[in-house]
């Protein structure tokens, strides 16, 4: 069974916050500082756009951290899988899903395969897909 060691790089330069995925995308936060959180316990904080939809000081933890590298990872996945199917007619997406307009003649089953191939960077990693056909979009 291969088993595939995803690698995640922090780094601290220019006064950004780098989280480097697997895919080599970089996530960003502004002006990290460590400080002391409403708890009394340590806290990350980074400058972004906040509830009020303006510039402020966001106080962050390791959950959502967590959160936001598996979202960017699986966004990673998705757009691999859509490069896969660049020759098919793709009408949009949403989350974790695409809906593409297809020829009778294309099969659920080949879109699902096509979306269940790893990329380079994710060598090992179990994929799957499913699917289903209809005159036109539903949630299954």
């Amino acid at each position: 069974m291969l088993f595939h060691k995803f690698l995640y790089r922090f780094q601290c330069t220019h006064g950004m916050l780098f989280v480097t995925l697997p895919s080599g995308r970089r996530l960003a936060y502004v002006k990290p500082k460590l400080g002391e959180n409403q708890f009394g316990g340590t806290s990350v904080t980074y400058e972004g756009v906040g509830v009020n939809k303006r510039w402020e000081r966001i106080e962050s933890y390791g959950p959502k951290f967590v959160e936001n590298i598996v979202q960017a990872t699986a966004r990673d996945l998705l757009a691999h899988a859509m490069q896969n199917l660049k020759h098919k007619e793709i009408v949009m997406h949403i989350h974790d899903e695409i809906v593409i307009e297809a020829p009778i003649k294309l099969s659920v089953e080949e879109v699902c395969k096509r979306m269940s191939q790893a990329p380079t960077w994710a060598k090992g990693l179990l994929l799957n897909a499913d699917g289903y056909e209809c005159e036109f979009y539903q949630k299954e």
